[in-house]
């Protein structure tokens, strides 16, 4: 991975219990930045927390459900009061459910998947934003999808809320622009993390097909992921905003 200098920023990591919120979390301490690593598990995220202090890292364990717009607003008042500022976010917490027939989801499952994956976006960029906006500086990344820029069958609502990142993304990159505030996003493809080896397992995925559809022929890594975000909140991509940038060994190339 290249090396980035976030010494005397603080990052703010959503989903930073596991998978590719913990692999950011822990590359942008190892690069000097003071993290706020946010999370519904609080026994989760201070578990690495600890494992970063010990290694010398600054670092904040918050519990924060992202649906819940309050809390977001309390973490990021605590990430600020704890370390100064918030400079660099990841927002990346997000669920997935089993697939269904589009015509036989409830609307209870469909409002969950919407409610972490967008409004918790939406709820989150908001209240880092109005801090960026009093400080004329910052960088933020959304988690969205490979889902964002394709279809897919039995997880129209999923799909539909990862576009829905893209759309808020390049919106407020818009807005953002003349203030210095860049905004992006990551469209993910299939991520070696806990979340889809629980698929693997529940029989939701099979890793034969999945690698099948994959031009690279492996699945990503969650430390691939935090370098693509490093990347774009970094000083490297200055003139990158607005983007929504496939990490995804090249399935949404064909």
């Amino acid at each position: 991975m290249l090396t980035y200098d976030f010494t005397g920023h603080t990052a703010f990591v959503t989903g930073a219990s596991a998978g590719m919120g913990a692999a950011t979390a822990r590359a942008f301490a190892e690069a000097g930045a003071a993290v706020a690593l946010v999370d519904i598990n609080q026994a989760a995220a201070e578990q690495v927390a600890a494992q970063l202090r010990e290694q010398g890292h600054r670092v904040l364990a918050i519990q924060a459900d992202v649906t819940d717009e309050e809390q977001v607003a309390a973490a990021v008042r605590q990430t600020v009061d704890a370390f100064g500022s918030l400079d660099l976010a990841f927002n990346n917490a997000g669920i997935m459910r089993a697939p269904i027939d589009t015509a036989d989801e409830s609307a209870a499952a469909f409002d969950q998947v919407t409610a972490v994956n967008l409004r918790g976006v939406w709820a989150s960029m908001k209240h880092q934003l109005a801090q960026m906006r009093t400080q004329g500086s910052g960088a933020i990344v959304n988690c969205s999808s490979l889902g964002g820029l394709v279809g897919g069958v039995g997880r129209a609502s999923y799909h539909a809320a990862k576009h829905g990142v893209l759309g808020l993304t390049k919106s407020a990159a818009l807005e953002y622009a003349p203030l210095g505030i860049r905004v992006n996003a990551i469209c993910p493809g299939t991520i070696d993390t806990p979340m889809v080896e629980r698929m693997i397992a529940g029989g939701e995925l099979d890793l034969g097909d999945a690698l099948a559809a994959i031009p690279m022929a492996r699945l990503g890594s969650a430390e691939e992921i935090a370098a693509s975000v490093l990347w774009l909140s970094s000083s490297a991509a200055s003139y990158v905003t607005g983007v929504a940038l496939p990490v995804d060994g090249a399935y949404t190339a064909q």
